[in-house]
């Protein structure tokens, strides 16, 4: 049967059903089976019923969209939607009050009925349907339908004439009393809403200590009276370390009840006039009065850090975090609450840069640190966009043949005041700020437009920050200067640092694949100074690993980097990948290299990094293939 189901009814289809108590009960019959819902059909016609069938689950919910129903009569066992789904669709909108249903099961155990029944349906009848039981349940659930129906309406009217009521009342100010009385309950709901309003603005939700504001409040005022001659405040900024991991592996639930129980901990260790909020997020602040004591606020940061590390059971697992704490101690006079937090964070920043899990009380030195990296960041954009930088290139040589194999691309800072500033000091600024990514992708267009007017032998090498790798498109980037630079892509060498790796995740290395297929070399640079070297090299197929200069500096020393950088050249020939060593300066180190069997040499002992308009003279001058001449040549360009 189709979803135009015929309605056998004494009423005319095309007669809207009213919705009074007197009309005839609406109701639908919902069974695949066609001579079942005919003989119940007929039946209930008889009683007065309107009754529309449906042949399918889909088609009983369409009906029970368009149509109004007094109640379902639904098969459970049915193809396509069963009847329990049918039940479950039914009741993520209607309530068993606004639509009952009753189910119709011809099954004998009981599952069927306690599932219907637990996603509340009103009733069950069993098949063979016994037709006098199935009509008094279903006059049953109908009368108590309406009866409900015919209760709200009266309520309403109720309602309505109260309201009346009600307004004469004022008018004519008949029941000034009871007014009086309603206006003072209203006044005492009004200040308890306030003063849960005031608790939620001044709390935090989660762990129900001082939120910001309050703790801000509470700072002025201990500042407001501080006399500052002998009383000493103290307030500490905590931080928790390793948190985010947490709630990134186990997910924002765990973390919160992390939060949660560290809260109930900490705020167990202040005592009297110390106030301790929760910030956001995992730091929390303490305002901690001194009392005389010049140490107490130190004692307090070793107590907080060795709460804090307690192992923890939460949800099964056993969880540790830490805490790094800034203090800042003053007298009050002159402070601001801004100023002490300000303060106070620089104290926890350095804190975690000295190794996390300690305290670190505030230094003025700190500040001006601060003010100083500002400075630097504000100069470095000017910098970027006045084209202060610039691409300088170190030489790589071939220990095979004595000859100039590449450059590597070093990316410099001319600074109009201070002259050329080192990338030590300005590139971590740039990876913090974002910066690294437009720095990185100029100097990759410059580097390659400079290697095509070389000789198709030589490469050149270009670092890329891991920024790249998470806020950059290296792949893109690289695509873009090869195709500007019309330099083929085998001459590209990307460098990377192990870090790229230690934070990385799938993603790298599928954009590390996608560089190699491109046609580009990936060179593993400053080998052997991270956590785990070789598990990369299983990682990733390098082109080239570049020995850090570290290793090489030492190399005929007694600390054994002579055995390291052996070794890292053996496993180099092993695995077929180049060696490059690096930070080469003096003729000792360069016959060590030598002898350890690396590849390729870079350093002072060659050339210093050149600016790019010394590059073809240097090659030019190249005629001779020993590397005594090649010095020579380096010291006249």
């Amino acid at each position: 049967m189709s979803l135009q189901t015929a309605i056998r009814s004494s009423v005319a289809p095309t007669e809207a059903p009213s919705t009074g108590l007197d009309a005839p009960p609406r109701l639908l019959i919902v069974d695949d089976i066609g001579d079942n819902r005919t003989i119940l059909s007929r039946r209930f016609l008889r009683r007065g019923y309107e009754v529309m069938e449906a042949e399918s689950g889909a088609e009983a919910l369409a009906l029970i969209d368009r149509e109004s129903f007094d109640a379902v009569l639904l098969d459970v066992m049915m193809p396509g939607i069963d009847g329990i789904e049918v039940l479950r669709r039914i009741r993520s909108t209607l309530s068993p009050l606004d639509l009952p249903v009753i189910m119709v099961t011809a099954k004998s155990q009981s599952e069927d009925i306690v599932e219907a029944l637990e996603l509340k349906a009103n009733d069950y009848v069993t098949k063979p349907v016994d037709f006098a039981v199935a009509l008094a349940r279903v006059t049953a659930q109908i009368d108590r339908k309406r009866a409900e129906d015919e209760i709200k309406r009266a309520n309403a009217s109720l309602k309505d004439v109260n309201d009346s009521l009600e307004k004469r009342i004022a008018e004519r100010t008949v029941a000034l009393v009871e007014a009086n009385r309603q206006l003072k309950e209203e006044i005492q709901q009004r200040q308890r809403s306030e003063a849960e309003i005031r608790q939620l603005a001044l709390h935090d939700a989660l762990t129900g200590l001082a939120n910001r504001v309050l703790f801000r409040d509470e700072l002025e005022k201990v500042l407001a009276t501080a006399t500052g001659d002998t009383e000493r405040l103290a307030v500490l900024f905590i931080d928790l370390d390793g948190f985010k991991g947490v709630n990134d592996s186990l997910g924002h639930s765990i973390g919160d009840v992390l939060l949660k129980d560290i809260a109930q901990d900490l705020r167990g260790l202040i005592a009297g006039r110390d106030v301790i909020a929760r910030l956001g997020g995992d730091e929390f602040a303490i305002l901690h009065h001194c009392d005389g004591r010049p140490d107490s606020a130190a004692r307090l940061a070793e107590r907080i850090i060795r709460t804090v590390a307690a192992t923890r059971s939460i949800d099964g697992q056993m969880l540790a975090v830490g805490a790094s704490v800034g203090i800042v101690v003053t007298s009050g006079a002159g402070k601001t609450p801004e100023e002490l937090l300000r303060n106070a964070d620089l104290a926890m920043y350095k804190a975690k840069a000295d190794g996390r899990g300690i305290y670190r009380v505030f230094d003025p030195a700190m500040d001006a640190m601060v003010q100083e990296r500002r400075q630097l960041e504000v100069e470095m954009l000017t910098a970027f966009v006045q084209g202060q930088f610039r691409v300088y290139y170190q030489p790589l040589i071939s220990l095979g043949s004595n000859r100039i194999c590449g450059f590597e691309a070093l990316l410099r800072w001319q600074h109009p005041e201070r002259g050329l500033i080192s990338p030590v000091d300005f590139v971590p600024v740039a990876e913090d700020t974002g910066l690294i990514v437009q720095l990185d992708d100029w100097v990759l267009r410059e580097a390659c437009m400079e290697a095509a007017k070389w000789g198709d032998d030589i490469r050149i090498g270009v670092n890329v920050s891991p920024v790249q790798f998470t806020r950059g498109n290296i792949v893109n980037s690289v695509i873009g200067a090869l195709a500007v630079s019309g330099l083929k892509p085998s001459r590209l060498e990307i460098e990377i640092t192990e870090s790229v790796l230690l934070e990385g995740s799938e993603q790298t290395l599928k954009m590390l694949t996608q560089l190699r297929q491109i046609g580009a070399r990936i060179v593993m640079d400053d080998f052997g100074t991270g956590y785990s070297s070789l598990g990369y090299l299983r990682a990733f197929q390098f082109d080239k690993i570049k020995i850090d200069q570290s290793f090489v500096r030492d190399i005929a020393g007694t600390t054994g980097n002579g055995a390291i950088v052996q070794a890292i050249a053996e496993l180099g020939r092993k695995f077929g990948i180049a060696t490059t060593a690096e930070g080469v300066e003096t003729q000792e180190q360069l016959q060590l290299v030598i002898s350890e069997g690396c590849s390729e040499a870079q350093g002072w002992i060659f050339s210093q990094p050149i600016p790019a308009s010394k590059i073809l003279a240097l090659l030019t001058m190249q005629s001779a293939v020993n590397v005594e001449l090649l010095k020579q040549c380096v010291g006249l360009a």
